[in-house]
């Protein structure tokens, strides 16, 4: 791992720290297979072949020093200049980890756990200077849990009380309730603040714990990301939907929630949107490709 830092501590692009001063597209993909298409998408967010700099971190894994490696030779086939950084918790709260961001014009996180990620960046100066460079402009995105990360509050995947007053013994069953404070979240990243992100949406049956976070809230509007699909956030805000799959978007903003252990809830809207459509934060307005 050593080794590695130092190797990438002499990338060309370290002393030309881009200009852009406004925040960068977010490109939060559901998990699965990734098509062509998106791949070189995200490279297109990133300035394109010969202009892109984009940094992989695939800590979310325990093979992500590997498959990080694969996902960066896969970009660098698309011209993008990509390098794969596998960091330990003490080597991303230094600065000369931190500077591996310096320049860069995208930020990918590959897919595992969550919770893993965040254990290894959560609160240190690389995780400060990816906030940074999205600030500046770059593109920030991620798949699986590289997605989960980009908002706080952030999914982790467990619940409080699995099966609720109905336990079961039967393990693959999860959050099959819809209850109060039971589904367990943590901070993030906080690129996103006003939307909570799930993945593997539609294909894992994830609605019950994404209907329960948004009409608990604090933040009540969450997307449902499924695989093989991006959910992505322009950098004037407006939000749209690329690759295979659906984005399913629930927006309790105008929901009344009732008191008690169990949730529930009138005006919750709900859109199902596949590529091509599009979805304003802002007004909540919904349309079809």
């Amino acid at each position: 791992m050593k080794q590695l830092t130092i190797t990438l501590l002499g990338l060309s692009w370290l002393a030309s720290p881009t200009s852009a001063q406004s925040p960068g597209a977010v490109f939060a993909v559901g998990g699965g297979p990734q098509p062509p298409a998106l791949v070189r998408e995200f490279v297109d967010l990133a300035g394109g072949p010969g202009q892109a700099r984009i940094v992989v971190m695939a800590m979310a894994s325990e093979s992500g020093a590997t498959s990080g490696e694969e996902k960066a030779a896969d970009l660098r086939a698309l011209g993008a200049e990509a390098i794969n950084v596998w960091l330990t918790r003490d080597q991303a709260d230094t600065d000369s980890a931190a500077r591996l961001l310096d320049g860069a014009t995208g930020i990918w996180f590959g897919g595992g756990d969550q919770s893993r990620l965040m254990a290894a960046i959560g609160g240190t100066r690389t995780a400060a200077a990816i906030y940074a460079r999205w600030r500046a402009g770059a593109v920030v995105g991620g798949t699986s849990a590289g997605a989960a990360v980009l908002s706080t509050p952030m999914i982790t995947g467990d619940e409080k009380r699995p099966g609720g007053d109905r336990p079961t013994d039967d393990g693959s069953i999860t959050f099959a309730t819809l209850e109060r404070d039971n589904v367990i979240t943590a901070a993030g990243l906080g690129v996103l603040t006003n939307v909570i992100i799930d993945q593997h949406f539609v294909r894992r049956k994830r609605h019950n714990r994404l209907i329960s976070l948004v009409l608990e809230g604090p933040v009540r509007l969450g997307a449902g990301i499924d695989e093989s699909t991006a959910l992505v956030i322009e950098p004037g805000g407006s939000w749209r939907v690329s690759g295979g799959g659906t984005v399913v978007i629930y927006d309790a903003r105008d929901a009344a929630s009732a008191t008690g252990t169990l949730l529930a809830g009138t005006g919750l809207r709900l859109h199902v949107l596949p590529a091509g459509g599009r979805f304003d934060s802002a007004t909540g307005r919904a349309t079809l490709p």
